[in-house]
C-alpha cells in the first residue's frame, strides 16, 4: 500500500488518484470511476469530487490488479 501525503486537510478523489499515480489524467479518473473500479474504505465509490481525508483508504481494480493507496 502507497502513503500520498496531502498539504491540506482533505482533497477531492479525483485529484488524490492522479496524485498517487493511480490515474493518468482526470478523464482517466472519471473512467475508473465509473466502471467502478475504486473504493473509498472498502465502499464502491463513483463521485470524483469525493472528499478524501487522512487515513482514507482507496482501492483501484485494474487491468494489472487491485493497487491500494492511503491518504497522508
Amino acid at each position: 500500500m502507497t502513503h500520498v501525503p496531502i498539504t491540506d486537510d482533505s482533497i477531492r478523489l479525483g485529484q488524490f488518484l492522479k496524485l498517487a499515480d493511480l490515474a493518468e489524467t482526470g478523464a482517466h479518473a472519471r473512467e475508473l470511476l465509473d466502471d467502478g473500479a475504486v473504493t473509498v474504505n472498502g465502499e464502491p465509490e463513483g463521485r470524483r469530487g469525493r472528499q478524501l481525508v487522512r487515513g482514507d483508504r482507496v482501492e483501484v481494480d485494474l487491468p494489472t490488479g487491485v493497487v491500494r493507496a492511503t491518504v497522508g
